[in-house]
């Protein structure tokens, strides 16, 4: 998966990010939109035919919109072996 920064500054970040759909642009705004320091975040898939989204996130006071969405993606991370892990528990019993 390809990244290109579009614009950021102190509060406001918007990447592109090339090769994705709904599924990873709505677990990533979810995650945003659970922490307090953010303020706005949303995305946008611009042509349906084209796998190309813009996810865009702005934060409240001096947290980093990058800071804020590695945490998001992380914690996404975190959840994604939560399920694994429960999974295959699952499927052993």
């Amino acid at each position: 998966m390809k990244i290109k920064v579009l614009s950021k500054s102190k509060n406001e970040l918007k990447i592109e990010l090339e090769g994705t759909d709904h599924t990873l642009c709505n677990l990533l705004q979810k995650n945003l939109l659970e922490d307090k320091n953010v303020d706005l975040a949303g995305y946008d898939i611009p042509h349906p035919l084209a796998s190309n989204a813009v996810l865009y996130v702005r934060t409240k006071g001096a947290s980093k919109p990058e800071t804020v969405l590695i945490k998001a993606a992380n914690r996404a991370l975190k959840l994604n072996k939560k399920f694994r892990d429960s999974l295959e528990k699952s499927l052993k019993s």
